[in-house]
């Protein structure tokens, strides 16, 4: 996960908290939590990207709708990042000794 952009990664917190994850689904929970608008051209390949890297897999629902899955490798890498994440709070968050 550490090479992926800001964008692909949260790309993942969102498929994995979906129960059926696909492209305007998905769409629709990142614009709700980024407030702004996701141009189709940047969430497809993005998806693609992440389905190549091995994060996702790409399955057909019907004749117009993909669904985005997570691999095995997204639980890991964001159970890391959450690890991380709590390591930069708890250093900064921790006041100087006198």
């Amino acid at each position: 996960m550490k090479k992926l952009s800001a964008f692909q990664r949260d790309l993942l917190f969102v498929v994995d908290g979906m129960d059926e994850p696909y492209g305007l689904g998905i769409k629709a929970e990142l614009e709700a939590y980024r407030e702004t608008p996701i141009n189709p051209g940047q969430l497809y390949p993005n998806l693609n990207s992440l389905v190549e890297q091995g994060y996702l897999t790409k399955q057909r629902k019907d004749d117009r709708t993909n669904l985005y899955l997570p691999t095995d490798r997204v639980a890991a890498a964001i159970a890391d990042r959450r690890r991380w994440e709590a390591e930069q709070c708890t250093e900064t968050t921790t006041p100087p000794s006198p």
